[in-house]
């Protein structure tokens, strides 16, 4: 089969188009005939050398996809043969077939296309993991998320409005702001023209937000801290920031605050399988009846993955970048 590979990690060009072998399939598996794979900042932090994949992951890049199921393992009873499906997985995406637990795929709905169903269950996931079951948000709750115009701050501008709950952003342009506004964040704040903790105080009347969810780490930490209020969650999924820094623990203390790191990736499959399940129970019919889908910003043939991973590392884009598999693929 075609995937992307890499002999060595390192700048964009390491990654080249090869035939490399199938995957084999596990007895509780699925195999899927990828037409789609969601790009996200973790496979650029892993062509880099920075995130090698966990232990019995596929060292190919990907953490979603979309496509057909195409054969099924022998103890795998929930879909078959020709089912359209996507998945969340711990690596392998970036290549014409990928084999994966059948706890970790969705069905995709006629309303989704293959596009937007590859890249929806990174960043819808991560979202609900983090905003919902470990930071609590309720509706008539307030969070704030940084990066409003990735995949997952408009995956989170979409939860948050689907539940009830109002959400600030942080972006870097105006005009970022103004599109995160659109698709319905209740504050977009520019990080590059005011300070987002004076603007979440304002907002909140001072009595601050009970989430908040970082890419960012050290540089945000004080500020994030000030924008929670009493019993506040700050979710840290991303140091793009820095990883070190000096930390004031009085106002975790007095006001309570939890601070905890969370991965999706590392999780052990029957909590993955679990959380799918919980995401599906709680939005499966908005998903099903076309109300949640990703933004998608471009798409890119596989043959373009050094392209559609520059793109992501200058900023540029709101939502999902792409990668196509052809059908002959």
């Amino acid at each position: 089969m075609i995937a992307i590979d890499m002999k060595e990690t390192g700048a964009e060009d390491v990654l080249e188009l090869r035939d490399v072998p199938a995957p084999q399939l596990g007895a509780t598996e699925i195999r899927i005939a990828v037409r789609a794979s969601g790009v996200n900042r973790a496979d650029l932090m892993q062509r880099q050398g920075f995130y090698p994949p966990p232990p019995g992951a596929s060292p190919i890049l990907g953490l979603e996809c979309a496509g057909r199921v195409v054969e099924v393992g022998a103890e795998a009873r929930r879909f078959a043969v020709g089912d359209r499906v996507m998945a969340l997985l711990a690596g392998g995406g970036y290549a014409a077939e990928v084999c994966v637990d059948e706890g970790c795929a969705m069905p995709v709905p006629d309303a989704l296309s293959d596009i937007e169903a590859g890249g929806f269950p990174e960043v819808f996931l991560t979202v609900f993991l983090n905003l919902f079951r470990l930071g609590g948000l309720e509706p008539g709750g307030r969070c704030l998320v940084h990066g409003g115009s990735s995949g997952i701050g408009t995956a989170a501008i979409a939860l948050a409005n689907k539940v009830g709950a109002s959400i600030a952003v942080t972006a870097g342009t105006e005009e970022k702001c103004a599109r995160c506004r659109e698709l319905g964040a209740d504050l977009a704040i520019n990080y590059r023209a005011a300070d987002f903790a004076e603007a979440i105080a304002t907002w909140t009347d001072g009595r601050g937000v009970d989430v908040v969810l970082d890419s960012i780490g050290a540089s945000y930490f004080d500020r994030n801290v000030a924008c929670l209020g009493l019993g506040g969650h700050l979710l840290l999924i991303g140091l793009m920031g820095g990883a070190r820094g000096e930390i004031d623990f009085a106002p975790l203390l007095y006001r309570r605050i939890t601070v905890q790191g969370s991965t999706l990736r590392t999780r052990p499959l029957a909590e993955k399988s679990a959380l799918i399940r919980g995401f599906r129970d709680r939005f499966g019919d908005d998903i099903d009846a076309g109300m949640l889908r990703p933004v998608i910003h471009r798409s890119f043939p596989i043959s373009e993955a050094a392209e559609a991973h520059r793109l992501m590392k200058s900023s540029e884009h709101v939502g999902k970048i792409i990668l196509e598999f052809s059908a002959e693929s």
